[in-house]
């Protein structure tokens, strides 16, 4: 599958709703994260993970109660994804431009962490 397409952000999907980490998080959890890829092969990719209610929902288009939206370019995305560039950089480099309540984004490690699984178990059925 390619990476940021519709069948990806679909294995991910099916990778948040059956783990054990998002499963483990605090039932009281709540958090809404939109991610926007501007400068796709395919134009703009907007995708979204969505914690709340003892729930976690990942899929297209921005979070139902988003409260952190993220935008970069495909590129800078891709170099994260293929492991070019660590994603710490993107905030340290000013490639990420971060929008909403930041605040919100403390104490969503566990949410991070989990998000990354995901993305771990999808990588090997991925194409870039």
């Amino acid at each position: 599958m390619k990476y940021l397409s519709l069948d990806w952000i679909e294995a991910v999907r099916d990778q948040v709703k059956g783990s054990a980490e998002f499963d483990a998080l605090p039932a009281d959890t709540t958090f809404g994260l939109t991610q926007v890829i501007t400068d796709g092969p395919e134009g703009a990719v907007v995708y979204h993970v969505q914690v709340a209610n003892g729930e976690a929902s990942f899929g297209p288009g921005p979070a139902p109660l988003e409260q952190v939206r993220l935008q970069q370019t495909y590129q800078v995305t891709l170099d994260i994804a293929t492991g070019k560039m660590p994603a710490q950089e993107l905030f340290v480099k000013g490639l990420v431009t971060l929008s909403g309540d930041v605040t919100a984004l403390q104490g969503t490690d566990p949410v991070f962490l989990a998000l990354n699984k995901a993305f771990e178990a999808v990588r090997p059925q991925v194409e870039y």
